[in-house]
């Protein structure tokens, strides 16, 4: 029977949303600091499932794994993955499917802690400190821009028209046609973007074009009480000028899902700003995605055992 491994199952949850019986899996739930304790833990499997971009799988891991024979995905699209290696290295790679509205949800939660300061709100609630002691951002009348304008930007758009905000978005491949038709006004280019928005939304797929397209002089464009919240991906903002804007007041604040290094290392200044709000990476993690990643894995699993994988990335 095959072996399999499952990757970064932080919840413990994989093997009882899905059949593995046709492979012999094993499930790790600790993210692997090392590369060679990586290696070390599944050098001898034939299947390796990953989730999203927890464990990238660089040309040098593929290399060190010579008796991998597919890795499975959750999601058609994994940026951590190097496809060529992996069919140098005569390696299958699957995807699953992967729904939007999961990522939607977390980032209107997102906006709402941040404009309602709840976190501290409730903390002091919780721990006998004072009777409210911030005043909250309407959203209603407020400018939502979205980066971006493909699924989450049109979910994130008719969610904000729902709270009576008015929507902007801009991005290098977003029409008239498009914004019109979701009844969004089409920012004048990036900059007015920055500028006009309230709470600035990052909904675009990170890709050479998209890397640090929000630097240090975009962040000085917005307004000191707007706010910027990303569930994209951490290396579309410039990580550095965002916690110096952050540290200088000249925003109101950050919601943030993603970071460059995950899990955020102990210590790191996006842990303690008082003025971010920050999640490890939830914007996926719900049951419904996760029952469909692990589902479809096993789909994947049992296809490519009987010689016709499905969902082949590479």
């Amino acid at each position: 029977m095959p072996r399999c491994a499952v990757l970064d199952d932080y919840q413990g949850v994989a093997l009882g949303l899905a059949d593995w019986s046709r492979v012999e899996v094993t499930s790790f739930r600790e993210h692997f600091a090392t590369q060679d304790d990586l290696v070390t833990a599944v050098h001898d499997h034939e299947i390796v499932v990953i989730m999203r971009e927890r464990t990238p799988f660089t040309a040098e891991l593929f290399s060190r794994l010579p008796n991998l024979r597919l890795l499975v995905t959750s999601g058609m699209r994994n940026a951590s993955v190097d496809l060529d290696a992996a069919r140098a290295q005569g390696v299958t790679v699957c995807g699953t499917g992967s729904g939007s509205t999961a990522p939607t949800e977390l980032t209107w939660a997102l906006i709402l802690g941040l404009t309602r300061h709840l976190v501290p709100e409730a903390h002091a609630l919780r721990e006998g400190g004072p009777w409210q002691s911030t005043v909250g951002a309407d959203l209603h009348g407020a400018t939502l821009g979205l980066l971006g304008l493909g699924k989450i930007g049109s979910q994130m758009a008719r969610i904000g028209q729902a709270f009576g905000m008015n929507v902007l978005a801009w991005s290098r491949n977003l029409t008239q046609e498009r914004a019109d038709g979701l009844g969004v006004r089409l920012a004048a280019g990036l900059d007015a973007l920055m500028t006009d928005s309230d709470v600035l939304s990052v909904h675009v797929v990170l890709s050479d074009r998209t890397r640090g397209i929000i630097g240090e002089r975009e962040l000085s464009l917005m307004r000191p009480s707007a706010y910027l919240v990303n569930t994209s991906r951490a290396a579309i903002v410039d990580q550095a000028a965002l916690v110096a804007a952050l540290k200088a007041g000249r925003i109101a604040g950050a919601g943030l899902d993603v970071f460059e290094t995950e899990p955020l290392p102990h210590g790191h200044e996006l842990r303690t700003l008082p003025n971010v709000l920050a999640t490890p990476h939830l914007g996926y993690v719900t049951w419904g995605n996760y029952g469909t990643y692990y589902r479809e894995a096993v789909e994947d699993i049992e296809a490519f055992l009987d010689g016709s994988p499905v969902r082949v990335l590479s």
